[in-house]
Parts: C-alpha cells; sequence; structure tokens
C-alpha cells in the first residue's frame, strides 16, 4: 500500500510517495520524490495511477524467461530419447516462455560438450517473443564422433554483446554410438 508522508526541510515542504512491494521473501520500500504537488487534482490523480500500475510481484533477471521440456529429436520433430548414432541429424530442442508484460529479443543457444568438457558445438539464433508467448524452438547437430555428451541450452536477451541470462540454463546429457 502506498503512503504519503510529509517532510519538513527547514523553509521547504515535501511529500514522498513511500510504495511497498512484495519481492519473494521481503518487502522492500521505494520512496517516490514528489514531483511538486500542488493542490490541483491533476497531479493527485496521476500519482494515483502511477500506484496502481506499479505490479505487485516484480520478476528477477532469471526470472524473465522459462526453458522446459528439453529434448532431443530427429529432423521431423519426434523424440529421440538420448541414444544418438554418428551421423545422425537431430535436433535440440526446448520450449522457452517469456514471462514478462512486454515483449522480449532473445538469442536460444546451445552448447554441446563431449566427456573430456570440450566444447565441440555451438549454435544459436534469435527472436522475438510477445508477452507470454511460448515457442518450441531448436538447433541441429550432426555428431561426428561417439561418446557421452552434454548439451547446454542458454536464454540470454543479447549475444555476443549484452548476453544477460533471461533464465537458469538446462542441459541435456546423451549417447552417440
Amino acid at each position: 500500500m502506498g503512503l504519503l508522508q510529509n517532510q519538513n526541510l527547514g523553509k521547504f515542504s515535501t511529500r514522498t510517495l513511500s510504495h511497498r512491494i512484495q519481492s519473494r521473501k521481503a518487502f522492500v520500500t521505494k520512496k517516490i520524490p514528489e514531483i511538486v504537488i500542488s493542490k490541483s487534482l491533476g497531479i493527485f490523480a496521476m500519482l494515483a495511477i502511477m500506484i496502481s500500475i506499479t505490479p505487485a510481484f516484480a520478476l528477477t533477471e532469471l526470472e524473465r524467461a522459462s526453458i522446459d521440456n528439453p529434448e532431443l529429436a530427429n529432423a521431423r520433430g519426434a523424440s529421440i530419447g538420448n541414444k544418438i548414432n554418428v551421423d545422425q541429424q537431430i535436433q535440440i530442442a526446448a520450449d522457452i516462455t517469456n514471462n514478462q508484460e512486454i515483449s522480449q529479443t532473445f538469442y536460444y543457444l546451445v552448447q554441446v560438450k563431449n566427456s573430456e568438457n570440450i566444447v565441440v558445438k555451438v549454435d544459436w539464433f534469435s527472436g522475438k517473443l510477445n508477452p507470454h508467448q511460448k515457442w518450441n524452438t531448436s538447433v541441429f547437430w550432426v555428431p561426428q564422433n561417439a561418446g557421452e555428451f552434454t548439451a547446454e541450452i542458454f536464454v540470454w536477451e543479447g549475444f555476443p554483446f549484452n548476453h544477460k541470462a533471461l533464465t537458469s540454463p538446462t542441459s541435456i546429457q546423451f549417447r552417440v554410438s
């Protein structure tokens, strides 16, 4: 709830608006400095509108998007489990969702590492998700060698610059024979 407070600062009298926003486990109090409140109802109405459109729950940096249902699929998109053949074209797929009230440009990045933790493939593409849009997306890979692999999936705000994560990464482990 907002609280209007008067503060006396010598010759000047100001008002600040304290607005409480619940953020997961704690309440944070924001003080919004007064713009110069006159006796005009227009300013008061504007402040009331600002308070009413402030979201009650703010998303953290890593909650702006989500990655669900990571899987390996064949060229047609059918799930193939985690046993792959050398020279078999696969898709490393996942559902990504924009959890925000605004559109979000994203970069879907996949990094494949072998059992020695050496990166053998990096691929990505970018797109734009509307508010709360969910999209199944993938990158292709044709493994050239047998072994144990891990595909790490990232969703970032930018790439290669401004690479802020929109969500925590996820991974898929699989065998190529």
